[in-house]
């Protein structure tokens, strides 16, 4: 079985502005690094339609859907300093859970082994009611609520790596304990939450945990907290699907952090975590971009997290 890789070109029709850091560039470098390499002919390269609202709102308040789309028909806006929509921006969102609905499904019948989404814009920090942190969507935490009741697979890991903590994610399962939420993050950075007593609430206890690292941290730390703090939870829990938030913007290099992780750090993260899938859930993967704002470094990064998802 192969790694399938899931894209739509219109998804970089989401240009709120060049100046903004999360542009259609990042998305431009990453599918031109991939598909001048030799990992293009062996991805299973799928093309996902825009997911139905019903889904979406499975996480989001439907008014909450319908002022995104009713934004976007009257010709874009600002939800809040640092995001805001274009004419195009929700189909662009509807999109990017769209691949991630086709991407469990491609997993969960054993068609591919793993995929990962090269879809933008992110969907970590959005909120039921809220967008924010460039997010519009929480992508990853609609894909969970699919697989549960699509693919019936009950527990769902959810592993953060991005710089920045998926609130978004955190609030949508803090009180469910059929999805696990993993996260390590920088700390103190934006969006301010994600510390080490946020463990969920009431039936949820127990099932978030928070691994907030200060500035500065870099392969070693990020190893050590996979190592010693997301397998042993990972153990327990035993889930019957993994996702992943791919933020590849503790990078070194990144504009939007002050994190010193590189492409082996992000390497040692990706096979931590496929092991976890191959050892407790039968492989069962779904990866999905979050952030990584300079585009170099973010071309490198994904490249290298194919390869170990590709590995046989």
């Amino acid at each position: 079985m192969s790694t399938a890789f899931l894209h739509h070109p219109d998804c970089l029709l989401h240009d709120v502005s060049p100046f903004h850091p999360e542009n259609p560039e990042r998305l431009r470098a990453v599918l031109d690094w991939i598909e001048s390499s030799d990992l293009s002919d062996r991805l299973l390269w799928t093309t996902p339609d825009p997911a139905e609202v019903r889904w979406v709102e499975k996480i989001h308040n439907p008014n909450y859907v319908q002022a995104v789309q009713e934004a976007c028909e009257k010709g874009g806006g600002h939800f809040d300093a640092d995001t805001a929509v274009v004419p195009a921006s929700y189909r662009a969102a509807l999109l990017a859970v769209g691949a991630a609905l086709r991407a469990v499904d491609l997993v969960a019948s054993g068609e591919a082994q793993n995929a990962f989404c090269a879809v933008r814009p992110p969907g970590h920090h959005a909120e039921r009611s809220r967008a924010m942190g460039f997010c519009l969507f929480n992508t990853i935490a609609i894909a969970a609520r699919y697989a549960q009741e699509q693919h019936r697979l009950k527990r769902i890991l959810i592993v953060d790596w991005d710089v920045h903590h998926g609130n978004g994610t955190q609030h949508a399962f803090e009180r469910d304990p059929t999805v696990f939420f993993f996260s390590t993050h920088q700390h103190p950075h934006y969006p301010g939450t994600g510390l080490v007593n946020e463990m969920g609430i009431g039936p949820g206890e127990g099932y978030t945990l928070n691994v907030p690292l200060p500035p500065g941290c870099g392969d070693e730390e990020y190893e050590a907290a996979f190592r010693e703090k997301l397998r042993p939870s990972a153990t327990w829990f035993s889930p019957d699907l993994v996702l992943i938030s791919a933020g590849f913007d503790a990078h070194r290099d990144d504009p939007l952090s002050s994190m010193q992780v590189t492409e082996r750090g992000f390497e040692t993260m990706t096979r931590t975590v496929r092991r976890i899938a191959d050892d407790l859930c039968g492989g069962r993967l779904v990866s999905l971009l979050e952030g990584g704002y300079d585009l170099d470094a973010l071309a490198h990064c994904v490249e290298t997290h194919v390869r170990v998802l590709m590995e046989e």
